[in-house]
């Protein structure tokens, strides 16, 4: 599948992959900031934003189709940076397609299976009655009994376009019916550790990346270096930009 491109700046190019509900514009304070640097291809993964959508949805089938993009692209080589389930999909195409990771670097989250899943926002979504008359406040009411977190609303329902045609910018079938897989990790088939630079780059006060995990991390990327953000949790570059942003530079350049 060819992805849906976001691209600025000049220079080596350098791909960002979001999380989930996200989308290629929410990194936009990383690329504008990074794309003085490299040009920068910011990409909607599968079922989000711009890009088509896709039954399967997992992985392995997400980073074949930045694979894919990239050689649409003509890139036969790149910087990779992701957040979280963009995190895991740089890490998969680190481990089966080395040879395109000049470096990596992950945002918060590492090559484990979670616990838990996110079927209650999906619900919460679906539950929106989309109607030509339909406004962002109304939906958000609507959303409100079910996701409390207005910060965590107002990031959804980034994905909500309004209009005659009301609907979301987000494969909510395709992302539901896939909910384990996302969750979930599996080493592909025949993996060696990827031995390129690689940087962890963890939320001090999330929980995503523990302290158990960096076995896990270092078993699979062991040049990696794990740094932590003060006073960052999960959603690290919205919370300190500015951190962040020293911190992929000094690792990327």
């Amino acid at each position: 599948m060819i992805l849906n491109v976001l691209d600025a700046g000049e220079g080596s190019p350098l791909v960002l992959l979001h999380g989930l509900f996200g989308a290629a514009r929410n990194l936009g304070i990383l690329s504008r900031a990074l794309s003085s640097s490299f040009r920068v291809f910011a990409l909607d993964q599968r079922n989000h934003g711009e890009s088509p959508r896709g039954a399967v949805m997992d992985y392995a089938v997400m980073a074949a189709d930045v694979v894919e993009t990239l050689a649409y692209l003509g890139i036969s080589r790149a910087r990779i940076c992701g957040h979280s389930m963009g995190g895991k999909t740089a890490m998969m195409l680190a481990l089966t397609k080395p040879e395109l990771v000049e470096k990596l670097a992950v945002m918060d989250i590492a090559p484990v299976t979670y616990r838990h899943d996110h079927s209650d926002l999906v619900a919460a979504m679906r539950a929106v009655p989309l109607s030509a008359t339909l406004t962002r406040g109304e939906a958000d009411k609507a959303m409100a009994a079910t996701v409390k977190e207005a910060p965590l609303r107002a990031f959804l329902l980034n994905n909500l376009v309004l209009g005659e045609a009301p609907h979301w910018r987000l494969g909510l079938d395709e992302i539901s019916a896939n909910m384990a897989n996302l969750f979930r990790w599996d080493d592909p088939p025949g993996a060696v550790p990827y031995t390129g630079p690689a940087l962890f780059l963890c939320g001090a006060k999330s929980n995503f990346v523990t302290p158990a995990a960096e076995p896990d991390i270092l078993q699979r990327f062991p040049q990696a270096r794990i740094e932590r953000v003060e006073g960052a949790s999960h959603w690290l570059h919205a919370e300190k930009p500015e951190q962040v942003i020293a911190a992929l530079r000094d690792f990327l350049i």
